[in-house]
């Protein structure tokens, strides 16, 4: 029988040379029921987040500088989401939601987006470590699904034809799985972000991303199927399937003493007296673990 453990936290990348296509297939499990453990979330909350989540798993693993980051992030002033952030790095996971809780009680057992953002966007941005470039994109959040959203952004703001979908499942034990899919078309060869021969009706990309559509996404979120079934299911026909070394999910948090201490370090004697309780402490929350760091204002070195 095979190990489900091995099928989860893993992205995997692969690439089909002679159609000019590249993809990324991920399934989370344990790490996302690490990041939504921290938080109550009611139902519809954390089926929101697994997505998010998900789809920075899909984007982020794609960047090729180890220590580059990729940043998910809604804006809406009219939802019942006010604020929803994930981002990705080496591998490591975060987000958190902020939602009305009066007004979700309102909306619909399976609200719709629209039900949760109003007129609502959603920001992608890549942090590149190594040259301290940054880019970023904005699409508005119209579509059926935060995955619609995010093949918005990369026809749009990067004209890449691309096909995103993402599953979630919830398991007898309650626990969830989500998997997610991203194709993408990168005719002429082009690796860097000129792709000036990129043409939308392409028909490799249509063949592909024809393929790609056929994708259940109750196998993406089966941990009884490994990845490389998956890929091999949708790409058999091929001539070349080119499957990358998998690479590793897990949960990660920066919110270590010694960050918060650097970023306390910042603000001036004053500032930190006013966070202070009457004993001293200032109680420093990280939104993303809901985890409260106390730290003694004195033990701070004084502003220089």
């Amino acid at each position: 029988m095979h190990d489900m453990t091995d099928t989860l936290d893993r992205a995997l990348g692969f690439a089909i040379p002679e159609r000019h296509a590249r993809g990324r297939i991920v399934r989370l499990g344990p790490t996302l029921d690490t990041i939504l453990a921290a938080h109550a979330y009611p139902p519809a909350i954390e089926a929101l987040l697994a997505e998010a989540l998900t789809l920075c798993a899909l984007m982020g693993s794609t960047l090729k500088d180890g220590d580059a980051q990729l940043t998910m992030q809604t804006r809406s002033e009219t939802g019942v989401v006010q604020l929803l952030v994930c981002d990705y790095r080496a591998g490591e996971l975060r987000g958190y939601i902020q939602y009305d809780a009066d007004r979700l009680a309102e909306a619909p057992e399976q609200p719709t987006l629209f039900a949760l953002f109003g007129k609502g966007y959603l920001a992608i941005t890549f942090d590149m470590a190594t040259t301290g470039e940054r880019y970023q994109g904005i699409v508005p959040l119209d579509g059926e699904t935060l995955a619609a959203a995010a093949q918005s952004y990369f026809v749009q703001s990067e004209q890449i034809p691309t096909l995103v979908r993402v599953g979630m499942a919830r398991r007898p034990d309650g626990s969830l799985v989500s998997g997610g899919l991203l194709l993408q078309h990168l005719p002429e060869g082009e690796e860097g972000r000129e792709r000036l021969h990129t043409k939308l009706d392409h028909p490799e990309w249509e063949h592909v991303a024809a393929l790609g559509a056929t994708m259940g996404v109750d196998e993406l979120a089966d941990p009884a199927l490994p990845l490389e079934t998956l890929v091999w299911r949708l790409f058999n026909e091929e001539s070349e399937i080119r499957v990358l070394a998998g690479q590793e999910l897990s949960r990660g948090c920066r919110c270590t003493p010694e960050h918060i201490l650097g970023v306390l370090a910042k603000f001036s004697v004053e500032d930190r007296q006013e966070m202070a309780d009457d004993k001293g402490v200032i109680a420093v929350d990280c939104a993303f673990c809901a985890t409260t760091f106390p730290v003694n204002a004195s033990d701070l070195a004084p502003v220089r």
